[in-house]
């Protein structure tokens, strides 16, 4: 019994912290979706983008961009890599899982 009230515990933990993680992810997507006019879709890959090429942990990068959405700065590395990744979606006329 004891076991099992332990590992329902830890369940829900880790479920609590999944949708923290979406809701994080989503916020930034409507960020990007709202000041450069991507699709969702894409929206995540210029996040993805900016994560690879940057060498930050994509959650560092979404709550970046959350900060700066509520007029915080955005971190150069971030701020130069977010540029070049929605160029890269928007003028290319790629579709959003294409690569570069």
């Amino acid at each position: 019994m004891i076991a099992t009230v332990a590992r329902l515990e830890q369940e829900n933990t880790q479920l609590r912290h999944a949708v923290d993680s979406h809701a994080t992810i989503d916020q930034a997507i409507g960020v990007l979706i709202a000041t450069h006019r991507l699709p969702p879709a894409a929206g995540f890959v210029v996040l993805r983008e900016v994560s690879q090429h940057t060498n930050t942990k994509l959650h560092t990068v979404e709550e970046a961009v959350i900060v700066w959405a509520l007029a915080g700065p955005l971190p150069e590395s971030v701020d130069l890599e977010l540029d070049a990744a929605v160029q890269r979606r928007s003028h290319r006329g790629q579709t959003p899982d294409q690569p570069e």
